[in-house]
Parts: C-alpha cells; sequence; structure tokens
C-alpha cells in the first residue's frame, strides 16, 4: 500500500522506522513528505531557524543507499530530528538565537548529535531557541493558536512536533525549557533525570542544572529517542557508566500492578487558572483510587529561590565574556539575569547548591508508597502574546533536583488550548516513569472512549 505524503506525516516515530526498515517506504519519501508539511506550516509557525532541503535530501538518499546495500539500520533510521540550536552541529550554524553568534559554526558535533547520526536519524535542522536559552522569545509562535507562546526556551522544538514538521526533535531544561513548551503547544516532552544524556556540545548555562531532553508526540516515540541519547561521555562529569537503559522496552509493558499517583498540587496551586484547576480536578476523580494527595515539605517552596541562586550565579559566569564584549546586544532580561548573578556570593551559592541532595534525599522514602508524583506542568494554558514564553514554576523543583518528569498532553483548557500533565520519578527511575506515563495516557483514552 503506498501512502499519501498526510499519512507519511502523521506516523509515529517508532511505526516510520519499522516500516521503513521493511521497504514499504523511503527515507527520500518520507522526508520529502515532512518538507511538505514544514512548507505548509512554517510561515505561521516559524520553528526553524536553519533549514536546508538540500542537505536533508542527501541524508535520506545515502541512508536508503546503505540500507539497499544490506548496512544494517540503526534504531533511528530515516527519522527526522529537529535539534535546539544551542546544540553543535558541525555540517550546520549553531547561533544560540542571540545576534552576538550569528553565522557561528561549530566544528565538532555535539555528543548527542554522533549519537544521532549513528543511529541512522536525519538531522532535518536547528530549531529556535530563546536568546541564549534564557527567556527573551524567538520567532516561533504556537501551533495551536498563533497569537500565542509555544514556551521556551525550546520553543521551536516543541512547536516543530506540535506543527507535524518532524517526529522527533531535541531541546535542554535548564528551569522549564522542555516541560513547559511541551505543555502549551500539546506534545509530549520528556525530561529524563540529571546527566542520563550528556551535554558535550551543549551551551553551558548551569552546570548543576542543564539537563537534555526530548519531544515527540508518544511515550514510546519519547523513549525511543532518549534511549539511544543517553549514555557515558568522559567529557560530561554529570554522566557516570552504566548498563544500557532499556527505555523503550520498559515504556511499552503494561505495569505488573496499577501504578498509585501522588497527586502534588504544589504550594503554587492558587497562582493556577481556573480552567487549569478544573481539569486536574477532574482528572484526579477519574482516576479514583489509584490516586492518593500528597502534600510536598515547606522547603519545596524554598528551592524556587535556592534554583534560581544557582542558575543566575552560573549565568553570569557561563555568559561573562558574551555581557563584557557585547551587552548592547544581550536582551534586558538577559543583563539582568547577569547582573542579579554577578551579586550572589560563594557561600550562598554552595549553600544553594548543596541542597540539591538534601532535597532528594527527602523524597528517597516517598516513592516507596507512589509509582510517581502527579502534577500540573504549567500554570494552565499558553498565555496570550509573544513577549514572553510563560512562568516556569511548576517544574522548577523537578528541574533543581535532576528529578526525570515527563509532560503528557492530557488536558484542554476553556479556549481549547493543551495543558500538559506533569508526572515525576526518582532520580534513575526513568524506565519505570514512562511506563507510568504511558499506562496514563491509555487509561484517560480508554475512559474517554
Amino acid at each position: 500500500m503506498t501512502l499519501q505524503a498526510s499519512q507519511l506525516v502523521a506516523l509515529e516515530a517508532t511505526d516510520a522506522t519499522r516500516r521503513m526498515s521493511a521497504g514499504e517506504f523511503s527515507v527520500r519519501d518520507y522526508t520529502q513528505a515532512l518538507m511538505g508539511r514544514i512548507q505548509e506550516t512554517e510561515p505561521q509557525v516559524q520553528a526553524w531557524t536553519t533549514l536546508d532541503a538540500g542537505y536533508v535530501r542527501s541524508q535520506a538518499e545515502n541512508l536508503d543507499e546503505r540500507h539497499a546495500a544490506g548496512a544494517p539500520d540503526g534504531p533511528l533510521f530515516g527519522l527526522a530530528v529537529g535539534i535546539k540550536d544551542i546544540i553543535d552541529t558541525r555540517d550546520l550554524p549553531t547561533e544560540l538565537g542571540s545576534p552576538l553568534f550569528s553565522g557561528r559554526q561549530p566544528r565538532a558535533d555535539a555528543t548527542l548529535v554522533r549519537s544521532l547520526r549513528a543511529a541512522g536519524a536525519v538531522i532535518m535542522g536547528k530549531t529556535v531557541t530563546t536568546e541564549m536559552a534564557t527567556y527573551s522569545p524567538g520567532k516561533t509562535r504556537n501551533p495551536h493558536n498563533p497569537g500565542h507562546t509555544p514556551g521556551g526556551s525550546s520553543s521551536g522544538s516543541a512547536a516543530a512536533v506540535a506543527a507535524g514538521q518532524v517526529p522527533l526533535a531535541v531541546g535542554t531544561q535548564t528551569n522549564g525549557s522542555v516541560i513547559r513548551p511541551a505543555s502549551f503547544c500539546g506534545v509530549v516532552g520528556y525530561k529524563p533525570t540529571f546527566g542520563l544524556i550528556p551535554r558535550t556540545g551543549v551551551l553551558t548555562q548551569s552546570p548543576p542544572l542543564d539537563q537534555v531532553g526530548v519531544f515527540a508526540r508518544s511515550v514510546a516515540d519519547a523513549a525511543l529517542l532518549a534511549e539511544v541519547l543517553a549514555g557515558y561521555d568522559e567529557h560530561d562529569p554529570a554522566t557516570v557508566p552504566r548498563a544500557h537503559l532499556p527505555l523503550l522496552r520498559t515504556a511499552l509493558q503494561e505495569p505488573p500492578v496499577p501504578p498509585t499517583l501522588g497527586w502534588v498540587k504544589t504550594p503554587f496551586w492558587d497562582r493556577m487558572a481556573p480552567d487549569a484547576q478544573e481539569a486536574f480536578q477532574e482528572l484526579v476523580q477519574l482516576l479514583g483510587d489509584r490516586v492518593k494527595s500528597f502534600d510536598l515539605p515547606p522547603s519545596a517552596a524554598d528551592a524556587i529561590e535556592w534554583q534560581r541562586t544557582v542558575m543566575e550565579a552560573d549565568i553570569a559566569g557561563s555568559y561573562d565574556k558574551e555581557y563584557r564584549e557585547g551587552r548592547d546586544q544581550l536582551s534586558a532580561s538577559l543583563k539582568a539575569q547577569i547582573e542579579r548573578g554577578q551579586r550572589v556570593t560563594a557561600v550562598d551559592y554552595r549553600k544553594a547548591v548543596a541542597r540539591i541532595a538534601l532535597l532528594n534525599a527527602g523524597f528517597e522514602d516517598v516513592f516507596d508508597h507512589f509509582s510517581a508524583f502527579i502534577t500540573p506542568a504549567t500554570l494552565g494554558t499558553a498565555p496570550a502574546g509573544l513577549d514572553a514564553t510563560g512562568d516556569p514554576v511548576m517544574c522548577t523543583l523537578w528541574t533543581f533536583t535532576g528529578m526525570p518528569a515527563i509532560s503528557l498532553p492530557l488536558l484542554r483548557g476553556a479556549n481549547g488550548l493543551p495543558i500538559g500533565v506533569q508526572l515525576v520519578g526518582p532520580r534513575g527511575d526513568d524506565a519505570r516513569l514512562l511506563r507510568t506515563a504511558r499506562w496514563l495516557m491509555n487509561t484517560v483514552a480508554s475512559a474517554a472512549a
């Protein structure tokens, strides 16, 4: 059966790569269909900062030739992946969302980009980031309503997946930059445990907090991509040697017993939009005895300030050269972050970093009782306007602790825009978190049927 372009674009990644390996259609046909979708939607969405049709076609043809010659297909064979434009690519510019880096051409791929190529992926292009992965927005718009923000800082990666332009994309998170845009754009956004995916060749903002994440249309697709990217890198001290993590295989399994979820409103529940509060209350009611309320300790609210202390002090250090030599080219918001960070004392910084381990120790026993926490990903739907990317407060604690988190597109606001449901697990328990996430998606879908 010959699939139409619209059918190729709609395939989930796990299905598309399986069918390309089986010879049902070529990588070139698949990428051509995606390029057609980009041509159709990009004037409105504006998810890409660098995109070259000839570059995409040459990769596709090379993969098709290798396949025809009998070379083994990698786990991402033929799949097009969008790369956030703070991640180095040897054959595409990496401009960091700032005019200070216009035309910047790295000499080598980031470690994760090398992993993508080795797995048979097609590097589709570079997706829009906010300014140096901070708060000043890029050009990208929300695919569901172009008058609303897509979130940030991984704006283009989330929007490209949501618009059907690519099945997979890579982003980063130092506060809420994967989970928030995934929620606003209505896709799956997965931020693994801190250190699971190497960061070598990724813009350094805050070493204790910077984390790589992925965007996809399904939990299985997110697991597939993250499994390929995960690994040890001697150049990234956050990574450690470990056995291969079977993220996809575990995600596809049924839980041996139905999961029990801890319902966490967080200290910021009163800031939630009323329609989002109502949607979550209905979800909790739907899940019944599978959900039990859990109140965070008072110190959880303090994590917001601790995270800010660490992040802004590190931003001041990481972006010192840009501030000294090109501050006139920086946004007011980034300059303000740098200047606040310059005033952080070494004592306060070290105290804040030390809280990461203390908070994680406090959660250890909690997960003896819960498979995962269920909590809002954002304060509501994507805010109107393109001058800001939304509040990351519902992500901050989980990023600060380095716990794995995933946003699932399960709810809608009164305006019809998506609201993400966030699941959080203990550090290192990514495979079971993904399995629980897929169970939740299936449970809600069955109830709605």
